[in-house]
């Protein structure tokens, strides 16, 4: 029987004040005797999250002592035009964050220090962190590059021994990735409440939400810092008459998942209380990379290039993962238009470079017309390629007239697409770029090196794409 069948109607006494404690090092505990409208079974600790501060910049700090207590910011380019990636502990005191465009971040503070992104150097401390936490507990899910999960045993959950081990933890990051590399912890009962406390008390904080504070302690927070509650969801709540995290949580399941408009909304309803829930399956679904150009490299021909590179950073990814796709979705913001510019193009079955490069290159002249017609001419800020439709390879088909017809389409495409494997293994051996398909030197194209996309941590592996 799951814990939400076990639920029991009783009375609903009023929310209990908030209040601090400290156990060892600081760290704060919310003290409450809430009574929800349903009684739950037992909710044990179960989930440590752990959310690296500032961690783009903090791996600058630290690699620079120069850089070390001075406001920092990361950027994608050298250019006021891009925006902050990335801001330090010290910059985000001026009201400087991540998504600050960086000619306003000059403005708020003057002694802003900027540095280019290294990406590549974010996933070698990511790694040595990882490493760092399976000395102490076993890593459950890598959230992205900065956050982490892990699932607590039953003699880690008492609070006592779950700030224990938050506090070796972060102690070790700290002793043996890099003393600018602070954290902050979350313990709760599942993985969505854990998240929410490591968010309660940054830079360098720990917070347990226990079963017995829940949900009161989360009614200070907005709709909105809840993850799945965008604008729209919010308004959704509104129009029937939920403005917050209480009215929420006092409904009763059902309505709460009738005003969600489905079964997400008794979901969340259940998490807020502090019931663990089976997670849902996922799966990727697209492979894509985009590029901010500098300024000087925002024409026809370097954008033309540059997505060219990016398509086959994106054909190599897939080939790696044993993917194949049927669509190719190219897209782009210019520099005089908030708003975005996709088109997309049918692909057959594929993995090959060169079946890939072919459609780009029947859909590029469609970005080039969008472009010429505006009053400065083609200026693209912003390009990117996505491969669609993902499907696993589940084995390799043969033609029965390769052999006899070298014309044959799948004869072309399986010669098209040994080549593009063995550019892998040659790029991999030597080094990104050392083969590629057509023009990509002579100074016209801004180096395309591996990203890290919001909620994807590239292999090392990429960093020879």
């Amino acid at each position: 029987m799951t814990d939400a069948s076990r639920l029991a109607a009783t009375p609903s006494p009023p929310s209990p004040a908030l209040e601090e404690s400290e156990t060892g090092a600081p760290h704060r505990t919310v003290h409450a005797h809430p009574a929800p409208i349903l009684a739950f079974p037992p909710r044990p600790l179960r989930w440590l999250y752990l959310d690296l501060n500032s961690y783009f910049a903090s791996v600058e700090q630290q690699l620079n002592p120069d850089l070390r207590g001075h406001p920092v910011i990361v950027a994608p380019v050298d250019s006021d035009t891009t925006v902050a990636i990335a801001a330090s502990v010290e910059a985000k005191r001026y009201g400087i964050s991540t998504g600050t465009p960086v000619w306003e971040a000059k403005r708020l503070c003057r002694d802003l220090r900027i540095t280019p992104a290294r990406h590549e150097k974010y996933v070698e401390f990511h790694e040595a962190v990882l490493a760092e936490i399976w000395k102490h507990v076993p890593v459950t899910h890598v959230c992205s590059i900065d956050e982490v999960a892990c699932r607590l045993l039953d003699n880690e959950n008492d609070p006592a021994a779950a700030v224990a081990l938050a506090h070796r933890i972060k102690a070790g990051i700290r002793m043996h990735v890099g003393e600018c590399l602070t954290s902050s912890v979350g313990i709760a009962p599942n993985r969505l409440l854990a998240k929410l406390a490591s968010d309660m008390q940054k830079p360098d904080g720990l917070v347990v939400l226990t079963a017995d504070k829940l949900p009161q302690c989360l009614y200070p927070l907005r709709l909105r810092e809840i993850a799945g509650i965008g604008a729209k969801m919010e308004k959704r709540l509104a129009q029937d008459g939920i403005l917050d995290i209480r009215q929420y949580c006092e409904r009763r399941p059902r309505d709460a998942g009738n005003a969600w408009g489905g079964v997400n909304g008794d979901r969340l309803w259940y998490l807020l209380h502090g019931v663990e829930l089976p997670d849902k399956p996922t799966q990727s679904r697209t492979i894509g990379h985009s590029h901010v150009l500098s300024p000087q490299k925002r024409g026809l021909e370097p954008t033309r290039l540059t997505a060219r590179r990016l398509a086959l950073k994106a054909a190599s990814r897939l080939r790696r993962k044993g993917y194949r796709a049927r669509l190719l979705v190219l897209h782009g913001k210019f520099e005089d238009d908030k708003s975005g510019w996709r088109a997309s193009i049918r692909l057959p079955d594929t993995q090959d470079s060169f079946v890939i490069l072919h459609a780009l290159d029947q859909l590029f002249p469609r970005l080039a017309e969008a472009g010429r017609g505006r009053p400065g001419g083609f200026r693209l800020r912003m390009v990117g390629v996505t491969l669609c439709e993902i499907t696993a390879v589940e084995g390799e088909q043969g033609s029965l007239f390769a052999a006899l017809d070298p014309n044959d389409p799948l004869a072309r495409e399986t010669r098209t697409l040994a080549l593009s494997r063995a550019m892998d293994r040659i790029n991999h051996r030597f080094g990104r770029n050392a083969v590629s398909v057509g023009p990509l030197h002579g100074g016209r194209i801004d180096r395309v090196g591996t990203k890290i996309a919001f909620g994807r941590i590239p292999e090392m592996s990429e960093f020879h794409e």
